[in-house]
């Protein structure tokens, strides 16, 4: 058993370190504005890579893991379950991505780098969040409660709320960032601190304007964290694969915001799919000792939802259109 863990999150872990390594040394060396082509490019990359990960589960899975509960048809399902829940909800990150870039006017060609590096600090938080749910799931079984009925709450509450106005500098950590260190009132390319001479003429450690919204950027990530990573606990508590179905999701977060960054405010009835989605699976967790939802019916409404709320945006869109159209 030992050796099948070892081969599973030894595998994983180098096919990600190998991808982030050629994404950001050799295909992202130099800052530049990343195009839609290269955005669409990377995007059908990462959801592929993604998709090939789940069929390798579905072929290999009780081979690896001998002593499983899942047979290989079940853990499949339950990775791409997390998988298109995980997707699903990251659209939401990248319009909070639009606004915190625009209200710092990011310069395009820096972008890539701070959502490069706030993936990697996503994937350490929702690595400590992922272990940390399954360990008080496995002790404390009346937690999933708990996380179910957080998730109706949420859901509920997103589908009411109305969005609020974009004050970052009133994140708590932007705040205590601006107490500690000096902040350039520039950026200085894309670096994130820089030695400057300060008011009495020391050279002193700076930071930039781009560490404030990486900052945000990690701090939006937590944010939303703590809405997936219980969906997908929804599904299985398989540490294995909340893990990899979440951290290939994230992945092509940074390829989606720059292919979706000008179109995700026209997709009108996408906030209303998630706060369903939410809700759904809150219920399939509270529901857990009494009928177990298989994951196959989980997976075919969550994507029946959101191709639900696709077509009826675009629908919506094209009628929008068509009624601020000049008359011929």
């Amino acid at each position: 058993m030992f050796e099948a863990g070892f081969l599973l999150w030894g595998g994983f872990a180098a096919i990600v370190a190998f991808l982030l390594a050629l994404d950001l040394g050799v295909f992202h060396r130099t800052a530049h504005a990343v195009s839609l082509k290269e955005a669409t490019i990377w995007t059908a990359v990462w959801i592929t890579v993604g998709c090939l990960f789940g069929l390798a589960i579905y072929l290999f899975w009780g081979d690896l893991v001998p002593a499983t509960a899942y047979t290989n048809e079940e853990a499949a399902l339950a990775y791409f379950t997390g998988y298109l829940i995980e997707k699903a909800l990251a659209v939401d990150n990248i319009f909070v991505f639009v606004l915190i870039f625009g209200y710092f006017s990011v310069p395009a060609a820096y972008q890539h780098r701070v959502l490069f590096w706030g993936i990697l600090g996503a994937i350490a938080m929702r690595t400590v969040l992922i272990f940390a749910g399954v360990a008080l799931i496995s002790a404390f079984h009346w937690v999933i409660y708990l996380f179910g009925a957080f998730l109706v709450l949420t859901g509920i509450k997103m589908l009411v709320m109305k969005a609020g106005g974009f004050e970052p500098e009133k994140n708590p950590l932007v705040k205590l960032a601006r107490r500690l260190m000096p902040i350039t009132p520039e950026y200085a390319g894309e670096r994130f601190f820089v030695r400057r001479p300060n008011a009495a003429g020391a050279v002193v450690l700076m930071a930039t304007p781009l560490f404030l919204v990486l900052l945000l950027v990690e701090f939006t990530d937590l944010v939303f964290a703590v809405d997936s990573i219980p969906a997908i606990l929804a599904i299985t508590q398989e540490p294995f694969l909340v893990l990899t179905s979440n951290v290939f999701a994230i992945l092509g977060l940074r390829s989606m915001y720059f292919m979706l960054a000008d179109v995700v405010p026209k997709f009108v009835y996408l906030k209303p799919a998630l706060s369903g989605i939410l809700v759904w699976v809150g219920v399939k967790m509270l529901l857990v000792d009494v009928y177990k939802i298989p994951t196959g019916v989980s997976l075919g409404l969550v994507a029946a939802i959101l191709a639900v709320a696709i077509v009826a945006s675009v629908l919506k869109n094209r009628r929008d259109a068509r009624a601020l159209a000049p008359a011929a």
